[in-house]
């Protein structure tokens, strides 16, 4: 299979991660609102929006400073605990308890901590990218049930202006996603563009202590989303929740990431923050929430054409990124893929007959 074919498999791997994301966002909507799993008591006030924010500025600085002083460890652990939690949270509703143990249904609770064991022990890209799918969809429906309209476009544009910032200006997710491919965790998904990839076998980061000499500017491939980028002769690194896009070989191509060989100048993998498929997915189960206009009659699934718009939206916004990130430069995510999402969700919404203010949630 020849270089351009590959990458083609790998952006519709990309995109069917995505699209794994959304649906299962909307599958989960049901059960998580009959289950009163909404996050906040107002869920049409924006506030809640600017909290969860402030919420990963500070996670972003904790991340960073446990890098510095050599504490990766607390990281993974965090996640995989987050991981462990989320995945409960979404087995509990997708399958029957059949065996019930204090009030807990003991096979979604052993098939979570399955999850947790299998990102301890065995961390391979398939394994971080189905931990990936289940905890983005099931922390995307949560956010959907309890983000109004207006709360979550807030939630998106705010998310896509810090994305831009903290790629194109301070870089600090650079520094960031530096440490984080190291860990192994699913804040990113990984899409191979050969069977024989792995990313167990992929050699670390060079020590985050030591940044790599470059400027911050525009971006190159490769991200590891919840939550920078070098000017256009050094390539960028990847990111973290919510940024840039890179691929391995613009990394090693600067010296930055020494890849697995990949004969004939064929990348080997492309990744893609966590945080880049839940962020405009919230938006999805929003709008699939919120508004009664424009359902659509799918089994299993809460859908609408507002939200059926969010996420080709999204999906557009998606090719057109990685489309400019395969000429081998990172940029960052959010702001494309968010636009995407708000712009589809929009004409979805006025497709259905919903007014714009009440689109807009105001």
């Amino acid at each position: 299979m020849n270089e351009r074919a590959r990458l083609l498999a790998a952006i519709c791997g990309t995109c069917l991660l995505f699209i794994a994301v959304q649906l299962g966002s909307l599958t989960l909507i049901e059960p998580f609102t009959a289950a009163d799993m909404q996050a906040v008591e107002d869920p049409q006030d924006p506030t809640y929006s600017l909290f969860y924010v402030g919420a990963i500025l500070v996670m972003t600085a904790f991340m960073l400073a446990a890098f510095k002083y050599n504490l990766q460890w607390i990281i993974r652990a965090l996640i995989i605990g987050v991981s462990v939690m989320l995945a409960w949270f979404v087995f509990a509703e997708l399958f029957p308890p059949l065996v019930i143990v204090d009030g807990i249904g003991l096979f979604p609770l052993v098939a979570a901590l399955a999850v947790g064991v299998g990102l301890l022990v065995y961390p391979e890209w398939y394994v971080i990218d189905v931990a990936g799918v289940v905890m983005g969809a099931g922390a995307a429906g949560l956010f959907g049930i309890s983000f109004g309209l207006l709360p979550a476009i807030v939630l998106l544009v705010v998310l896509a202006v810090y994305d831009a910032i903290s790629v194109y200006r301070t870089g600090h997710m650079l520094d960031l996603a530096e440490g984080v491919m190291d860990l192994r965790i699913p804040v990113l998904l990984v899409i191979p563009t050969s069977l024989s990839y792995s990313f167990l076998e992929t050699p670390p980061m060079p020590d985050s202590s030591e940044p790599p000499e470059q400027e911050p500017s525009e971006s190159s491939e490769q991200e590891p989303s919840e939550p920078s980028a070098p000017d256009s002769s050094e390539p960028a690194e990847p990111e973290n929740e919510t940024g840039a896009t890179v691929d391995d070989e613009s990394l090693e191509e600067d010296g930055e990431l020494p890849a697995a060989e990949h004969p004939e100048g064929v990348r080997d993998a492309l990744f893609i923050g966590l945080g880049d498929a839940v962020i405009p997915t919230i938006l999805v189960a929003s709008a699939a929430t919120f508004i009664d206009e424009g359902m659509l009659e799918v089994p299993l699934i809460t859908l609408n054409v507002p939200a059926l718009g969010a996420i080709v939206g999204t999906l557009v916004g998606l090719l057109v990124l990685l489309s400019m990130v395969l000429q081998g430069r990172a940029h960052a995510g959010l702001p494309l893929l968010n636009t995407g999402a708000i712009g589809g969700y929009l004409i979805g919404a006025l497709w259905a007959g919903v007014p714009l203010l009440t689109a807009l949630g105001l």
